[in-house]
């Protein structure tokens, strides 16, 4: 991340980042200019790089056939998460007050688009060997067409 700090005092700059900001998101204009006005000792920019997630359709579809899973498995939709985050990501047991508790090295939530197909996978081949069919992403797509 490149952190690039503002003068107050520099108009000229506020002028253009107002510019800026109203030509790439004109909603939050008024946000802006509200935390420009009110930063007194100036304030500083990001720039980072864009960490392409998941899509919606990618989460949707995962929490959809996650919970039906559980459900036919007897367990709740966070427990069967939580299972197949470990399986997909690896674990480690982590000693806590409450006994050893094992947790996934890796959390579904920063996962990339590639990732989070992976754990999609799993959930199927997992269903699968236990008899509960997930059905591909794109034969719901085609049924629904």
């Amino acid at each position: 991340m490149i952190s690039i700090d503002v003068n107050p005092a520099n108009r000229e700059a506020i002028l253009d980042i107002t510019r800026l900001v109203s030509q790439l998101a004109p909603s939050r204009i008024g946000e802006v200019m509200a935390l420009l006005n009110g930063a007194g000792d100036g304030f500083v920019i990001g720039i980072q790089k864009r960490k392409r997630g998941r899509t919606r359709n990618q989460e949707n579809y995962y929490r959809k056939w996650c919970g039906a899973f559980a459900r036919w498995c007897g367990m709740t939709p966070d427990e069967m998460h939580e299972e197949l985050l470990c399986m997909t990501f690896g674990s480690e047991e982590v000693e806590t007050k409450m006994g050893v508790r094992r947790r996934p090295l890796r959390r579904s939530g920063d996962a990339s688009i590639n990732l989070y197909g992976g754990l999609i996978e799993n959930l199927q081949m997992t269903a699968a060997q236990m008899g509960f069919v997930v059905p591909d992403p794109g034969e719901i797509d085609e049924a629904a067409a």
